[in-house]
């Protein structure tokens, strides 16, 4: 059954497989000419999980900047060399060019998707320039376990894979983590 909040969350533009495909692209080339920019920093690279062709929506919009405001607090002591808001159809994306090790950002970010209401929404990819490509800091990494499904708690990579979980079914998880929060 669609719910009246999942019809507010996904009232936005649908996109094509072939502007995702070019979003991702282009978000590659931005993380490299920033990493380029200064080696020595570590890369924060936030975006939403959101399946579907709706990546944005008024609600997305203000769950995103409320995530945007949280971590510009967080780092707030931290010498910000890079800030740069994307808000696209394909999903809003923020950029963060840090001048502090890539895994201390790295175990600020796995706290903040752990304990924040949204937190499970987000990926707060932590990037590294290796060999003159950006390279992300994995949560096994830091000895964490693998992000869980948001419908059954497995791997979800692996449940991402297999497309265990349709669309609708995941897109209700979503709006029950926004309404939940909103009450």
């Amino acid at each position: 059954m669609w719910c009246i909040m999942c019809k507010r969350v996904f009232d936005g533009p649908r996109v094509t497989l072939e502007e995702m495909l070019e979003a991702r692209e282009n978000r590659a080339n931005i993380q490299q000419q920033l990493l380029l920019s200064n080696v020595q920093a570590s890369l924060l690279v936030v975006t939403m999980n959101i399946p579907g062709p709706v990546k944005y929506s008024p609600v997305l919009a203000q769950i995103f900047q409320q995530m945007v405001e949280e971590i510009d607090e967080i780092l707030d002591q931290q010498k910000v060399l890079v800030s740069r808001f994307c808000e696209l159809t394909t999903g809003m994306e923020y950029y963060l060019l840090v001048d502090i090790p890539a895994k201390q950002l790295k175990e600020q970010m796995v706290a903040l998707e752990s304990h924040h209401p949204h937190g499970r929404l987000f990926d707060l990819d932590v990037l590294i320039l290796q060999e003159q490509l950006p390279c992300p800091i994995s949560r096994q990494e830091l000895g964490y376990p693998s992000r869980r499904c948001l419908i059954c708690q497995e791997d979800a990579k692996v449940c991402g894979r297999s497309r265990r979980h349709d669309i609708q079914q995941m897109q209700q998880k979503i709006s029950e983590i926004i309404r939940l929060e909103k009450e």
